[in-house]
């Protein structure tokens, strides 16, 4: 998940100079979790084991002031600014609702951490394969300055934690997406663009937000030109390129260096084509090698279809105008010959401010549907809906056709309780579920797949846009915490509508992962087995503070583990991964 659109402007944090992260894994607690600033800038040390603060003094003050960049900006606009913001978060609109409250939302292994140059890993059971030669990544919206006012877990600035492996030896590296949001904020020492999720909470909250906003943008504190979103949610790999993405702004191009560690190219706007945001969920044909996509917002057209060619190159927008309202359009899926959009329950209607509700919201009384567009269409002309009562999509998994392609196949999460989505995740049950669409007829049929809570699923992405059998999805328990992973065996629904679970691997109390990714242990062979790899993801023991690398073999009946990673810093859960083979990261 990510924030919806950059045309949504919502609440910031209360600016501090710095603001201190939670020291040391062993110390996370809900209880223990506070809220703090500091008035200085402080210096992280950075070894293999350890990771301690030096002692504040008058000279180390002084060393800091003169080597960092980070300085606040104490400017009478932006003193009058911050002052502002600490009368809307502590008197107008303070956060006294659990999904926005900071002492709730970042506790335990939500809380944030630092940045993390390249450090090396032990592996503390089994062997690495060598299938594994690469780097996973991982995103999180790990924010830069803890709040103090509402905050929505999906307002974090992105860091990307980056495991990569070579010959059985693995380096960690986390760091976060250099945007122009959290450059300028480095530099000024504190938040200066809005996030979206946290802060329209009445009229009058969000009145006195924008007029804050407003003012920054009249002083000359940010320049919206150059983006205002985040890249907190996931990456894609396309065009021989790597991106951080969230939907609130463009693709931050991202690479590694030879010692393992992230730097931030850039914001992307391939050759000027791209000029508004585009979703975290691009879809990467594994055959032709395009990258389909697509953009939604709150103004009309509020869907548009584009796609990018092999070699990255963008292709002209499709705007759908079909799409009659605005809605949450988070992911869609592809298929040989069409490209599917979910329509769901949750829309955006900013009106909903004036009476105190949030622009983002469910809307019961309306039917989802899905829509099917050619994959090369120039416009919407042949574009195709078909409702289907009942099923919110926030996810896709996969899509395929069947019948010589009179009939579309998509499977994805259904999320049962679609109005506890923003507000109450831990409520949230979804149930995957098999969905046929007849295009002769018309009609749609679904059935579940599992009766698990299942979410934060992947397939072998050789498989995308074909029909495959097997899926591996994060249990949840509640979410948005991954209690384990299961394996789903989906030809088991073409016989009897039966559970599909084939294989499970719970973490243990205290134990919680995130999205599992699927490794092909030999990708180049055609004749390999669909489930022939590994399952991979971090895994952090809330009980000892300590998160590991877990790799697990993907044909086992248990998910057994083949090995694990000790990592030298706690990785905060987070949201989408993504492992890019050694090959293609020497072509970055």
């Amino acid at each position: 998940m990510d924030s919806l659109s950059s045309s949504f402007i919502s609440i910031f944090p209360q600016p501090n100079p710095t603001v201190s992260h939670p020291p040391s894994p062993s110390s996370l607690s809900p209880s223990a979790f506070r809220v703090s600033a500091v008035k200085k800038p402080q210096t992280v040390v950075t070894t293999a084991t350890t990771r301690a603060k030096k002692p504040t003094t008058s000279s180390n003050i002084r060393k800091q002031r003169e080597s960092s960049p980070v300085v606040a900006d104490q400017s009478l606009p932006a003193t009058l600014f911050n002052v502002f913001d600490s009368i809307i978060n502590n008197f107008i609109d303070p956060p006294t609702r659990v999904s926005v409250d900071p002492k709730h939302v970042l506790s335990d292994n939500f809380s944030p951490v630092e940045e993390l140059p390249p450090t090396e890993c032990e592996v503390i059971e089994g062997t690495l394969p060598t299938s594994l030669n690469g780097t996973y990544f991982r995103n999180s919206p790990n924010p830069q300055f803890l709040p103090r006012g509402p905050y929505h877990l999906f307002d974090g600035d992105g860091m990307l934690h980056a495991i990569s492996i070579s010959n059985g030896k693995a380096t960690l590296c986390s760091r976060y997406v250099k945007t122009y949001k959290y450059s300028i904020e480095k530099e000024a020492g504190f938040p200066i663009i809005p996030n979206v999720f946290s802060g329209f909470n009445g009229v009058t909250a969000s009145a006195a937000r924008m007029a804050v906003t407003a003012g920054r943008f009249l002083a000359g504190q940010f320049d919206p030109t150059k983006g205002i979103g985040l890249a907190n949610t996931s990456l894609a790999y396309f065009g021989n390129r790597l991106f951080a993405l969230g939907e609130s702004d463009l693709p931050y191009a991202v690479k590694l260096t030879p010692d393992g560690d992230i730097i931030t190219i850039g914001r992307e706007d391939f050759d000027g084509k791209l000029f508004m945001s585009m979703t975290a969920h691009p879809k990467v044909d594994p055959v032709t090698k395009e990258a389909f996509s697509f953009r939604y917002g709150p103004v009309p057209p509020f869907l548009t279809f584009f796609r990018f060619n092999k070699n990255g190159e963008k292709q002209a927008d499709v705007p759908i105008f079909s799409m009659t309202s605005p809605s949450f359009l988070h992911d869609f899926a592809i298929s040989k010959n069409y490209a599917i959009f979910s329509e769901i329950q949750i829309g955006m209607s900013p009106m909903e401010m004036l009476g105190g509700g949030s622009p983002v919201n469910a809307d019961s009384r309306k039917i989802p549907r899905l829509g099917l567009i050619f994959r090369y269409a120039k416009d919407e002309s042949k574009m195709k809906w078909f409702e289907v009562p009942g099923f919110n999509v926030i996810h896709c998994i996969n899509a395929w056709e069947e019948d010589g392609g009179d009939t579309v196949v998509m499977v994805a999460p259904n999320i049962l309780s679609v109005e506890h989505t923003l507000e109450t995740m831990d409520l949230i049950h979804a149930s995957v579920e098999k969905v046929k669409i007849n295009l002769k007829t018309g009609m749609v049929s679904r059935h579940p797949l599992s009766t698990r809570n299942l979410d934060f699923a992947v397939i072998n992405p050789a498989f995308v846009a074909s029909k495959n059998r097997y899926i591996y999805c994060g249990v949840g328990d509640p979410m948005p915490k991954i209690a384990g992973v299961v394996k789903l065996d989906v030809s088991l629904s073409e016989v009897d509508r039966c559970e599909c679970i084939v294989a499970s691997r719970m973490f243990g109390p205290g134990c919680f992962g995130g999205e599992p990714f699927f490794v092909a242990r030999e990708p180049d062979n055609l004749d390999a087995d669909e489930d022939d790899g590994y399952v991979v993801s971090y895994v952090h023991n809330e009980n000892i503070g300590e998160s590991r690398f877990v790799v697990m073999d993907a044909k086992s009946p248990t998910l057994e583990i083949v090995a694990a990673v000790k990592l030298p810093q706690r990785v905060p859960y987070g949201f989408h991964g993504l492992f890019v083979r050694e090959s293609d990261i020497n072509k970055l």
